[in-house]
């Protein structure tokens, strides 16, 4: 799987390289600091990706004697690195644009520069929906940051690109510097969402409400003849689930039946959370 989803990020790497050539084009056509702020998001979509390829690696390296439940955590560098650099991408456009804001330039060639951009946008919207359906199969936080972060690139170049156009329309040059803040600010919260979501998944955060609801209602099915559950636990680490329950079994019931139960139990979870490490841990029923 680790070739597979290192594939991912080569493409997203050059996809970046792409669409940071396209906008600077954009840009040194036009002089348009909203279409550099554009540019410079781009920037951070290239680093992220090379980043992510070194996460990916060590994410899928195979447990070992330090890290006896593998390397999964590491995805989660992945996603918090690219939200602070997204942080420091947004002060930069912020920045150079309340410059401009003071002192305004005209922009020029505005269609052939936008026809850049947009074909950029086009690319990084392609990506965006392979990374997120690759996301989806192979559980990976690392592939769901990186194509949330690029469909954030796409939707604020096609502000961008909207802000261009009535600034060429109206004239209002001071226009041009507002949008390249508005970009920053709104990147700016996509970073933070990134972040939270690392930081979640390094405190070991539960897995979905709905899928802990399928977990306790196949548990339900196993309550006859005097068998409970207790301390139903559940974790993510990157595309790797864990989840760990108590199974109280009558005191009179032999080993093998109780075996076969949990070999049972364990079966249902894993039809529920593929791929998921199970742990089941018997104990006798003072109640019965």
């Amino acid at each position: 799987m680790i070739m597979e989803v290192r594939h991912y990020f080569w493409l997203s790497t050059a996809a970046a390289v792409l669409t940071i050539t396209l906008k600077g084009i954009a840009w040194w056509l036009t002089g348009s600091m909203g279409l550099l702020s554009d540019a410079l998001e781009s920037f951070v979509n290239l680093a992220a990706a090379l980043f992510a390829l070194t996460m990916i690696t060590i994410a899928q390296s195979p447990p070992d004697a330090e890290h006896p439940l593998g390397h999964s955590k590491a995805e989660y560098f992945s996603s918090g690195a690219e939200g602070l650099m997204i942080f420091v991408a947004a002060a930069a456009i912020i920045w150079a644009a309340v410059q401009r804001l003071f002192a305004p330039q005209p922009l020029e060639s505005v269609g052939l520069g936008l026809a850049f951009s947009t074909a950029s946008s086009v690319i990084n919207l392609a990506v965006a929906q392979i990374m997120r359906r690759a996301a989806v199969r192979f559980r990976s936080i690392a592939l769901e940051g990186g194509s949330r972060h690029l469909m954030t690139d796409v939707w604020t170049s096609a502000g961008v690109i909207a802000g261009v156009l009535v600034v060429a329309l109206t004239g209002q040059l001071w226009l041009d510097a507002v949008i390249a803040i508005a970009v920053g600010l709104h990147i700016l919260v996509e970073g933070w969402r990134l972040i939270h979501a690392s930081a979640d998944g390094l405190m070991d955060a539960a897995l979905p409400a709905e899928t802990v609801a399928q977990i306790e209602t196949s548990l339900q099915q196993h309550t006859g003849h005097g068998v409970r559950f207790a301390n139903l636990r559940t974790r993510r680490a990157g595309a790797q689930s864990f989840v760990y329950v108590n199974v109280l079994v009558p005191p009179f019931w032999t080993i093998v039946q109780t075996h076969d139960l949990l070999d049972e139990i364990e079966r249902d979870i894993h039809r529920i959370v593929p791929d998921s490490q199970v742990l089941t841990h018997p104990e006798p029923d003072r109640r019965a």
